[in-house]
């Protein structure tokens, strides 16, 4: 039908399109083919139209758009006008599907805070503490990410989020939690190339794990190379795999639990009670926390993915509420099969001292204490795939952020680099760039290095998904001060503000949490904690906090920004909703004829 074509594609012409704002324009490309560039058959023109397709994208690139910054004498001015209209323009292609948004939210999701890090917090929560903070973070996640689903429809931008900040909260805001989320993926990118060097060590110990550093670093570049629809295939297969996996470790993880094991037989809940559900008491729950926040991590990269999505009002609805339900239903019931298999005081949870160590993943020792020799090799190959699968979304995260940070003025303009492909180019080489990190995996100093970029991304995700929310607050703030309806949003978040207040709240709750945690840690090996352990311990695991305010004061002292308010707001400026009350109206008269069971799945996912 009419409405279920891209509502701008279907209203407007395919070039430039004045926005419903007074300050800009943003274009909505369908790229004309150009006769001199038409495919051939020889080899010289299709290696000329490869090395053609690297140079800039004139065509969507803006150049009537002012500087988003400039020094006026002694006076610093930060264009935030110009800022949200250059997001709005953005250049990146329009590729991505809605199979591929679900798959991105998955395969960006499910990885080493799953099957690894999962570890680590049975053995230092218990099963019921880790069931209990996975789902209080579940529940977080939930408020966060229908507010960015209502915000990202009806403003596909580039930079999502961190474009969200600088326009409804604060510039200095929006720069500090822009680059919190580009080093977050930035670190993320060796680390999960070091965890799946390391994965290799259950086959050959013996194996020189530089080699394939370079294989998994060469199938990350080369996936991304192949631009926003490479990247969208290869995480919906990536995604495919892991959830093959999960499904058939729940049904494993079932028979085990009833049928016993060799040495054993029924198992039941007897984990539970010795040796015990609780660890550590609630300390050992606030220390899980973060853990859990790690493990959820890059579900919102389906918001970051709606400017390079094909029809975001149509799609992003349904992948942002039925992401969250089969992502949670994952989590929730594979932890509690992994809770009754493992118990929490187990010898081999004790090397999950780190995401890397893929030998104490719980998953791996549930299925190992079936006498099975085969499935915990397909196990661990899962892993393997979970962890590429992994760093690839790291270099679609970090590089897509950077390419809207320079749009916004907020980073060195060559990173606004957009190639004719819709790439942008420059982030993604940067992006790789960090990848080499991942050579240090031979070296004695591996360890601390780990560490320590773990520390960089520990905390990054809370500080995003808080600034989402109070962004969806600040803009519904706006919106009512405007006398605009609710009706005229193309997508409302079924929590509305109430679950953004939340998830808020959660956000800083858990943030408060870690950094008790962190001052007052719990002792391992009964060994009491010396000053310079609880010091080292504190940056290993708030270094995001200190970092964000540097950002934020360095930027705000620079520039002198003031927090945006709601009169002053741009609800306007790149706003896609053309013919929205004749479609929404269409669709509505559509959903008169569904039966109550579909009104109630369509409603729920």
């Amino acid at each position: 039908m009419l409405y279920e074509r891209d509502i701008e594609m279907d209203s407007v012409p395919p070039t430039k399109v004045k926005s419903l704002g007074q300050w800009s324009s943003f274009t909505v490309r369908e790229r004309p083919v150009d006769a001199s560039r038409v495919p051939s058959t020889t080899f010289q023109a299709t290696l000329h139209g490869f090395v053609d397709s690297f140079r800039r994208d004139s065509q969507g690139h803006v150049n009537a758009v002012p500087s988003s910054s400039h020094s006026n004498g002694p006076m610093r001015y930060y264009d935030l006008k110009s800022a949200n209209a250059r997001t709005a323009s953005t250049s990146l292609s329009r590729e991505l599907k809605g199979r591929h948004l679900q798959m991105i939210a998955i395969g960006g999701s499910i990885g080493t805070g799953l099957f690894v890090a999962s570890g680590r917090a049975l053995a230092v929560g218990g099963p019921a503490t880790v069931l209990l903070a996975y789902m209080f973070i579940g529940a977080m996640l939930y408020c966060t990410v229908q507010a960015l689903g209502e915000l990202a429809v009806i403003f596909p931008v580039a930079g999502s989020f961190s474009a969200f900040a600088t326009r409804f909260l604060d510039p200095s805001w929006g720069f500090s939690m822009g680059w919190n989320y580009a080093l977050q993926w930035l670190v993320v990118l060796p680390l999960e190339i070091i965890a799946a060097a390391m994965t290799i060590d259950y086959w050959d110990v013996k194996l020189n794990k530089a080699v394939f550093v370079t294989l998994f670093l060469l199938a990350v570049v080369i996936i991304n190379l192949f631009g926003a629809k490479g990247y969208g295939e290869a995480e919906f297969i990536f995604a495919i795999v892991k959830i093959t996996a999960i499904t058939g470790f729940i049904l494993l993880g079932i028979v085990i639990n009833i049928g016993g094991t060799p040495t054993e037989g029924y198992i039941g809940g007897k984990y539970w009670q010795t040796p015990g559900a609780f660890h550590n008491g609630f300390k050992g729950l606030c220390s899980v926390f973060v853990t859990a926040a790690f493990a959820f991590a890059g579900t919102e990269l389906v918001g970051l993915a709606a400017a390079e999505t094909a029809n975001p009002r149509k799609s992003l609805p349904t992948a942002i509420k039925q992401v969250f339900w089969r992502i949670s239903l994952f989590y929730i019931v594979a932890l509690t099969l992994v809770g009754l298999l493992v118990p929490y005081d187990d010898p081999s949870l004790l090397g999950a001292r780190s995401s890397a160590g893929v030998s104490a993943s719980p998953f791996v020792i549930a299925i190992e204490s079936a006498g099975s020799t085969v499935l915990p090799g397909i196990m661990n190959g899962v892993i393997l795939v979970a962890v590429i699968s992994v760093g690839n979304s790291a270099v679609f995260g970090s590089s897509r952020t950077l390419a809207a940070l320079a749009d916004q003025g907020q980073a060195p303009k060559i990173f606004s680099y957009v190639d004719r492909r819709g790439r942008p180019l420059v982030a993604i080489l940067f992006s790789l760039v960090w990848g080499l990190l991942a050579y240090t995996v031979n070296s004695q100093a591996q360890g601390d290095l780990f560490n320590w970029l773990l520390a960089i991304s520990g905390l990054s995700s809370l500080f995003t998904w808080g600034s989402i929310c109070l962004a969806h607050i600040r803009f519904r703030q706006a919106w009512s001060q405007r006398h605009r309806s609710l009706h005229d949003l193309a997508f409302r978040a079924q929590a509305g503000t109430v679950g953004s207040w939340i998830g808020l709240i959660s956000n800083i709750l858990v943030l408060v949490a870690q950094i008790w945690v962190a001052i007052a840690p719990i002792p391992t090996d009964g060994e009491p904690v010396t000053p310079t352990d609880r010091a080292q311990g504190f940056f290993l695991q708030c270094m995001a906090l200190p970092i964000v305010l540097v950002f934020w004061l360095g930027h705000k002292l620079w520039f002198r920004t003031s927090f945006v308010r709601a009169g002053d707001m741009d609800i306007d400026t790149g706003r896609r909703d053309f013919r929205l009350a004749v479609i929404k109206a269409r669709e509505e008269e559509e959903r008169l004829t569904w039966p109550r069971w579909k009104r109630i799945y369509r409603f729920l996912c």
